[in-house]
């Protein structure tokens, strides 16, 4: 079984950074993702990385903001977040596939809290 363990949440300026970590154990993956969801608003996916790092996506609203970067030996997958809007407060999510970049998630973390503020 796998299982994916969010921490990094918290309280941060606008402008400010912020890392969030993914503990990862359980079976192989192919694909990390970070999701976010803001209070009324759907679930999207603004990072994802194949665990090796050769292929990389970013949605572009955190384009050239945020930085998504895996550890293999250590298991972790981690979200550098920079210049942090009041946009950005949301929960976060990691999640995981076997299949590949563009596939379903099939497997979830249970989300840490980002809130930027003034």
């Amino acid at each position: 079984q796998v299982q994916l363990v969010e921490s990094g949440g918290g309280l941060v300026q606008v402008g400010g950074s912020l890392r969030l970590s993914c503990a990862v154990s359980g079976r192989a993956l192919n694909t990390m993702g970070w999701f976010r969801q803001a209070p009324g608003k759907e679930r999207e996916l603004i990072a994802a990385t194949t665990w090796r790092g050769v292929s990389v996506i970013y949605a572009d609203s955190v384009k050239g903001r945020f930085t998504v970067s895996s550890d293999n030996a250590r298991k972790m997958v981690y979200l550098q977040m920079n210049r942090l809007k009041f946009d950005d407060t949301a929960v976060y999510y990691c999640a995981a596939n076997t299949q590949g970049l563009g596939w379903p998630y099939d497997y979830w973390g249970q989300g840490t809290q980002v809130t930027v503020t003034s």
